[in-house]
């Protein structure tokens, strides 16, 4: 194996960690409302008088639901907006429709039963991308809810999003947003807001209680994509079986399953005609 490809240990990932990393930049925006709030106003462009933290780290809708939690989830002094900023490192392949999600669940968690539609606040969902997930060579892509037919025509429905494509910075027109996009990629700090970042960066990481914290949350990810893997292992090996084209030690060494589990699924659907037809 290429020593330059190997995988990092967990200390290794914390000591080279930057703002691009999920985890630091939760905690530097949570625990420091007025860098948070600069960024806001250096990426939206306007000025904003006080931000509020949200006091909820996770947003649950219902029992059934699916709840998300948000890097960033604050509200202006006056109650009219709502902010959610999120660092996307990766491309998930998904990232339109999480936003899609996320605008959601901003909505139903802010309208109280009995309010009126019109009480839903003026909404910001913003993605901090590393990669051009839209492929069109732009620094910043703008959503707003538009007429097909004629898109002059606005929805008005104050739900905004926007992405920012940190590999296309030198695209950016505005110099801090582009000092600050240029920061995510290539960690180098070009003005005095990232030069601030960048400090306080350093200072996340010598805390002690959020290096333990990282540690865990970096291996619960571990465990749900190791559970995810086998999971779609078991739904491979039980189509396999059902097609009876393999052998179980074939379809074992295909899906990288243990052969023992690959029989007991072989068990389990030759009993299943025979539990369907007693009922």
């Amino acid at each position: 194996m290429n020593e330059n490809k190997k995988e990092q240990t967990l200390d290794e990932k914390w000591e080279n960690a930057t703002i691009a990393n999920n985890f630091i930049f939760y905690k530097v925006m949570r625990n420091n409302p007025d860098v948070c709030k600069e960024l806001l106003e250096i990426l939206l462009e306007f000025k904003i008088d006080h931000i509020e933290m949200s006091q909820e780290e996770e947003i649950n809708i219902d029992f059934d639901s699916k709840g998300i939690r948000m890097d960033v989830y604050a509200k202006d002094a006056g109650g009219l907006k709502v902010y959610n900023i999120e660092l996307q490192a990766s491309d998930t392949k998904e990232l339109p429709e999480r936003s899609r999600y996320y605008q959601g669940v901003v909505d139903v968690d802010l309208l109280k039963s009995g309010q009126r539609y019109k009480d839903l606040k003026t909404s910001f969902v913003i993605f901090i991308c590393v990669d051009d997930i839209f492929g069109n060579s732009l620094a910043k892509y703008t959503f707003e809810n538009l007429c097909a037919e004629d898109p002059k025509i606005k929805l008005n429905d104050r739900a905004y999003k926007y992405f920012f494509i940190s590999k296309n910075c030198d695209r950016m027109l505005d110099k801090r947003q582009k000092a600050f996009l240029r920061m995510v990629t290539e960690n180098t700090a070009s003005d005095d807001f990232t030069d601030k970042i960048k400090k306080l960066v350093a200072d996340a990481k010598r805390n002690t209680q959020w290096r333990k914290q990282y540690m865990e949350w970096e291996r619960e990810k571990t465990y749900e994509r190791d559970a995810g893997r086998e999971e779609k292992a078991v739904e491979t090996a039980r189509n396999l079986l059902e097609m009876n084209a393999l052998t179980p030690k074939q379809i074992a060494q295909a899906v990288a399953l243990p052969l023992e589990q690959v029989l007991e699924l072989q068990k389990e659907l030759a009993a299943e005609p025979a539990s369907a037809s007693s009922v």
